[in-house]
């Protein structure tokens, strides 16, 4: 089932680094930042986490918990994660479950051949497990920031 904007997330489970079990459920009361991003240790994703990294204490403090979302494994979320210092867990989508649900896996062009990509995007589920916004195809610069202001307004509207 495909989660849709201002209506509750449907039940999921994934397993993610430091060997948390993600379900909308256990993270009731905060809202919850998934952000998915095509592979670790590339460029473009890795100046994504360190911005998340670096605006961590703020997405905290909001009440959000924030989660990395990738098709990578978890030896390489791991060392990801340990290269990176991120206080934040990664979600290992292995079977591409969470990227088909949210419907992130796109066809793309690369080197002139067509490829499956997970296109990078921002979902914002609310307190009560609602998702509230997205962000689709995003470009890095600029994005963290605007998601955390969008978490800022959520607590202010509760």
């Amino acid at each position: 089932m495909t989660p849709a904007l201002n209506k509750p997330l449907p039940d999921i489970d994934a397993l993610a680094t430091g060997g948390v079990k993600f379900t909308p459920s256990a993270f009731s009361g905060k809202a919850i930042v998934l952000y998915f991003y095509p592979k670790d240790n590339t460029p473009g994703c890795t100046t994504e986490a360190m911005q998340f990294r670096d605006k961590h204490a703020d997405f905290k403090k909001a009440g959000a918990v924030v989660f990395g979302v990738s098709r990578d494994n978890m030896a390489s979320h791991d060392k990801f994660k340990q290269n990176l210092e991120l206080p934040f867990e990664l979600i290992a989508d292995t079977e591409e479950k969470l990227c088909h649900m949210f419907g992130v896996v796109k066809n793309k062009i690369m080197y002139g051949k067509k490829v499956k990509g997970i296109e990078r995007s921002t979902f914002l589920i609310d307190a009560q497990g609602v998702l509230v916004q997205e962000w689709r195809g995003i470009k890095v610069a600029g994005h963290v920031d605007e998601v955390l202001q969008a978490v800022k307004a959520l607590k202010k509207a509760a």
